[in-house]
């Protein structure tokens, strides 16, 4: 089901007064101005702001950071040299899932952190790392009182397995959990877009399954669970849906605004349910998108929750970048604890 956070498509208005990029001569045509007769024609394309191709831009001394799209076009990073590249809107999604472009997103900061936004669950918790698939290493906090517990395999964004994932780790093992923050990219961690883009173009997607599927089984292996999830964000959150995809052992998965898949064929493997956090503004995980994943959850009735947050964008979740939504992001959190409470416990 969908949630009352989606809302109809903004429309976002041009802003007046724009500068004229092309002016006409004053020259005549028959008894009038040409520029008077042509004034109607014009009234669109004169307020259009043209620029040079990014390449050309960057020629002339531009810094690729500050690249401007002529109107009408939208700025991506190509994933293959993390050069700006200026395409139609409605291309945006389909080259971020064909692997073409990624999401241009701000450097790391440790400016923000969750610990305001989320409180403590009732157990103390303990961690330590542990190797648990060939030389990776993975964070592992659950709470110091034995017990039984549900296990969760937590799932880093592209930056990598940093200190906000492990904080992350912390706060959920706090609510009865032991949890497992895999490490993807074998120790390496991004503070900057361009070497997180670079990790992600040298992933290894065969060997990052392998990863995560090590991961369910050293959690089932040492801690005899009675039942596991998996929660991720952005990468992590794709990553999170392609280990449901290929582990009948789930019991669970959250996927935040991570890519989606929806063919019929692949989702009919899943027989537990999902959660899904999305954002209104996102322009790779699109609305449209995300119906389109409802629409077949629908179809082969799996249980599901989908919610997409009004006037966000993606990643607003995540305390390091500039489009952090907190109290969004607080809710979100919320209903992850409340649908992993109701799927695992």
């Amino acid at each position: 089901m969908m949630n009352a956070y989606f809302s109809s498509t903004v429309f976002a208005e041009q802003a007046a007064g724009k500068s004229q990029w092309q002016v006409m001569s004053n020259k005549i045509c028959g008894d009038k101005l040409c520029n008077e007769l042509e004034s109607n024609t014009m009234s669109i394309t004169s307020s259009i702001a043209y620029f040079p191709p990014p390449l050309k831009q960057i020629s002339q001394g531009t810094e690729p950071s500050n690249v401007t799209c002529t109107e009408g076009k939208e700025i991506v990073l190509k994933q293959s040299n993390g050069l700006p590249a200026c395409v139609n809107p409605s291309s945006v999604e389909k080259l971020i899932v064909r692997g073409w472009a990624i999401h241009i997103l701000p450097d790391y900061s440790d400016e923000n952190n969750n610990s305001k936004i989320f409180t403590l669950g009732e157990f103390i918790t303990e961690s330590e790392t542990v190797k648990y698939f060939d030389d990776a290493v993975g964070y592992l906090a659950k709470p110091v009182i034995d017990g039984k517990y549900p296990g969760v395999v937590m799932i880093h964004e592209w930056w990598g397995l940093n200190d906000n994932i492990k904080e992350m780790a912390d706060k959920l093992a706090s609510h009865g959990y032991v949890v497992l923050a895999v490490d993807l990219y074998d120790g390496k961690v991004a503070t900057t877009s361009d070497q997180a883009r670079q990790l992600i173009y040298s992933y290894d997607s065969e060997k990052g399954l392998q990863n995560m599927n090590s991961a369910v089984l050293f959690l089932n292996d040492n801690y005899s669970l009675e039942k596991i999830g998996s929660v991720g964000w952005c990468f992590g959150g794709g990553q999170s849906l392609n280990l449901a995809l290929n582990n009948t052992d789930m019991d669970a998965t959250v996927i935040y605004y991570g890519s989606l898949v929806t063919d019929p064929e692949k989702l009919s493997s899943i027989r537990w349910p999902i959660l899904g956090v999305f954002a209104e503004l996102d322009k790779g995980i699109t609305v449209d998108s995300v119906h389109q994943f409802e629409s077949t959850l629908n179809e082969l009735k799996i249980k599901h929750e989908l919610y997409i947050y009004s006037g966000v964008d993606h990643a607003f979740a995540n305390p390091s970048g500039a489009g952090y939504a907190p109290e969004e992001s607080k809710d979100a959190w919320n209903k992850t604890i409340s649908f992993l409470e109701s799927n695992l416990k």
